[in-house]
């Protein structure tokens, strides 16, 4: 069968589940999924796609249209692949504490992005969005709310890791949460089609909403009213923005959480490190953070229990931010002795002096 797609669209999804070999406990299967090998890097690929063509079979969406959304990054680098291939202009709101990897990306593929505060969190970028789509005309496309994201999880992402494992074949799915879509899209199938799989939601240590107990407002268009008062700060980029969004909460009412976990920042980074380097596979923060919490429930999982952890992104859009402030630039000291401990092929001494050749009897025979 032809491997040929019709555009880059066509490459969104199918992403691969791949068996934890090094890092396992003992006595337990342990499984991620790799939004990574989505083409621009992650999940949010799917709602990029999804929340569009969504708003074009309804109609809500014009040829030609701006297209609005607030996002920490992977929503608008999903925004602008579509956006390019489509015809759509694309503005971003995102906060200015987000890397700089992530708006670079975005401009690279023809968005604009506008910088809000950090001091305003994730709802003020929120609320730019949702000015700028009022005064201007725009469509938003409103990630937080919007059933399609939800929607095209329960249609991709849930039926892959079902075709994968079957109704039978998973014991506990691991994920953290953002928007919300993959959250509530893949558990929704699970409840209803792998009822024996237990759903795990993990969340950041300084930022633990949906475990404090404390009620998120929302507005009537189901938008989040304030910052939630249990946010604090932390590195988890694309986890837990300052509210609980309406799809997100959809998760909490419906029942559709087993457990709660709270996972911090270090122990993130430090599982995200480990991960590439024991086994080979890069993610970004909020991958290392959903794989931490993955590693807990193998402690305590019965024995040969299945264990399936969503890694949502690449490791590439946190070059700037503290997963890499110790991978150095220059040489190391044990990497400059490397380089020493052979005596020619050197590069922090001059180069030997080339050996005058002798002249060959041409030569001589041209000189007389």
């Amino acid at each position: 069968m032809s491997q040929i797609k019709s555009s880059i669209l066509d490459t969104i999804g199918n992403t691969p589940i791949v068996k934890i070999n090094k890092l396992a406990p003992e006595g337990v299967e342990l499984f991620v999924k790799l939004e990574s090998f989505n083409p621009m890097g992650s999940v949010k690929d799917r709602l990029a796609l999804g929340v569009i063509e969504a708003a074009e079979r309804d109609g809500s969406l014009r040829p030609g249209q701006t297209i609005v959304e607030a996002t920490s990054g992977n929503t608008g680098i999903g925004l602008a692949m579509v956006c390019a291939q489509k015809g759509y202009p694309l503005v971003v709101t995102m906060a200015e504490s987000f890397s700089v990897e992530r708006r670079k990306l975005m401009r690279f593929l023809g968005a604009k992005v506008v910088l809000t505060p950090a001091t305003q969190k994730g709802s003020g970028m929120v609320a730019k969005a949702r000015e700028l789509a009022a005064a201007h005309g725009w469509f938003m496309s409103r990630q937080f709310e919007n059933p399609a994201n939800v929607e095209v999880h329960s249609r991709t992402t849930a039926r892959e890791i079902l075709r994968d494992f079957g109704s039978n074949g998973l014991d506990y799915w691991v994920t953290g949460f953002g928007t919300g879509g993959t959250l509530t899209g893949v558990a929704r199938v699970l409840r209803s089609e792998s009822p024996a799989t237990k759903i795990v939601t993990a969340e950041p240590a300084t930022a633990a909403l949906m475990q404090s107990g404390q009620v998120q407002a929302f507005n009537t268009d189901g938008s989040a009213a304030e910052s939630h008062p249990a946010f604090n700060p932390h590195p988890m980029q694309g986890w837990s923005p300052d509210f609980i969004s309406d799809i997100a909460h959809q998760s909490m009412q419906n029942g559709y959480i087993d457990h709660m976990m709270s996972v911090a920042g270090p122990d993130a980074i430090a599982m995200a490190k480990e991960l590439a380097r024991k086994e080979g596979i890069f993610c970004g923060i909020s991958g290392g953070a959903t794989f931490a919490a993955a590693m807990e429930v193998a402690k305590t999982a019965l024995k040969e229990s299945t264990i399936l952890a969503m890694l949502p992104d690449t490791g590439e859009r946190y070059l700037s931010t503290p997963l890499f402030e110790d991978v150095a630039v220059e040489m190391t000291d044990e990497e400059l002795a490397l380089s020493e401990s052979t005596p020619n092929v050197r590069f922090d001494v001059p180069a030997p002096s080339a050996t005058p050749a002798k002249p060959t009897l041409v030569a001589a025979l041209s000189a007389t």
